[in-house]
């Protein structure tokens, strides 16, 4: 089984986010990076089925070589070798093209990916893929089983999970608990230094640009309302919060 997954990094959740340059730039100084957590999941399912079937696990991330650590970090756990494509990550439609135009001639067997990445979290990517593909595509996708040329899934739905089956080829965006995280050995460490790890030209171009970022407004301070006085409670709704 051939299995392509797709990374991202993807900045720390308890990072303190800035921008810079009048609000127009993510500011990256001192900003801890790690593998996107929903792509983690991705990951440690696809080295579980090579590890049960055979086959190889490509790590594929679009991004430029400060991203390299979080690829070693991939492929110490266990894929066998990485392609960056060199191009900053701008927008869903130019990360989808650039992973559809890699994985077009190359016959994967799966293309997995994290149901969305947790800095822009928009959860288009897999869906802009299978279709760039003709490929069906499925997410959030909690259980992932292959038996033979046969996909049996799980996706979360509204109050529960709906069970599908599907054929080879698929692009499945994940989530948990379709595997549990991995973490490195020593040994994957050390032998991820001399995996190989391509770095391959761009071919997409962005269809958007951002003209300025802004952080969400502070909290404002709690009012705690007895739990007998109900009347106040709906006062304060309809005269500040405004939701009744």
């Amino acid at each position: 089984m051939k299995i392509l997954v797709c990374i991202s990094s993807v900045p720390d959740t308890t990072s303190r986010i800035a921008f810079e340059e009048g609000n127009t730039r993510f500011a990256k100084a001192g900003i801890q990076y790690i593998i996107g957590p929903y792509d983690d999941y991705a990951l440690a399912r696809a080295v579980e089925l090579k590890e049960a079937n055979g086959g190889s696990v490509t790590v594929l991330n679009v991004g430029k070589a400060d991203a390299e650590p979080q690829i070693r970090k991939a492929l110490a756990i266990g894929a066998d070798d990485a392609v960056r494509i060199d191009t900053e990550p701008a927008d869903s439609y130019s990360v989808a093209a650039e992973i559809a135009a890699y994985a077009r001639d190359k016959g994967f067997d799966l293309i997995l990916m994290g149901r969305e990445t947790t800095d822009y979290n928009s959860g288009v990517v897999h869906g802009i893929v299978g279709e760039m593909l003709g490929m069906p595509s499925f997410s959030p996708v909690m259980e992932l089983n292959v038996e033979g040329s046969k996909v049996l899934i799980a996706k979360e739905i509204e109050g529960g999970k709906e069970k599908l089956e599907t054929s080879l080829p698929v692009v499945l965006g994940c989530q948990e608990p379709i595997a549990e995280w991995k973490i490195p050995s020593m040994r994957g460490i050390m032998g991820a230094r001399t995996k190989p790890l391509a770095v391959i030209a761009p071919s997409a171009e962005a269809l958007t640009d951002v003209r300025s970022y802004e952080l969400p407004p502070a909290k404002g301070a709690v009012k705690m309302i007895p739990a007998e006085d109900a009347g106040s409670l709906i006062k304060l709704l309809q005269t500040e919060a405004k939701v009744l």
